[in-house]
């Protein structure tokens, strides 16, 4: 495997353990955030093997969408979670006053740490 793959599968590897940190913390907010760079950091690794980068997250969302989940590469549910996931982040880091709840910052880590497994087990056949 790439060392670019294996840096971005560790890096959403340490997020989702920090996220578990915070959730069971009870700091919410800060462990949806570590959720989503967790698939994020997953996502990133796969667009690695075709040598992909965007700068920007919708642009690594979008592709991911595009070329792994429209051609069933992965299952259509992971658009669905990177996308609610993202904007979720968003207002938690971002809107004053949004508030989570311990089963919201729950349910982000458990779609987190699928997706995550998921592109692991993907990338152990490339």
């Amino acid at each position: 495997m790439d060392e670019l793959v294996k840096y971005r599968l560790q890096n959403a590897d340490e997020k989702l353990s920090s996220a578990k940190l915070l959730l069971d913390a009870d700091k919410y907010k800060d462990s949806i955030n570590r959720s989503y760079y967790a698939m994020f950091s997953a996502v990133r690794a796969v667009l690695a093997t075709e040598e992909i980068d965007f700068s920007k997250h919708s642009g690594v969302i979008a592709y991911f969408q595009k070329e792994f989940i429209k051609t069933e590469k992965f299952e259509k549910k992971y658009s669905k979670y990177i996308s609610e996931a993202f904007q979720i982040r968003n207002n938690c880091d971002y809107n004053d006053f949004f508030v989570v709840s311990r089963e919201d910052a729950q349910r982000q880590y458990d779609i987190a740490k699928e997706l995550c497994e998921a592109i692991v087990e993907f990338l152990k056949d490339k």
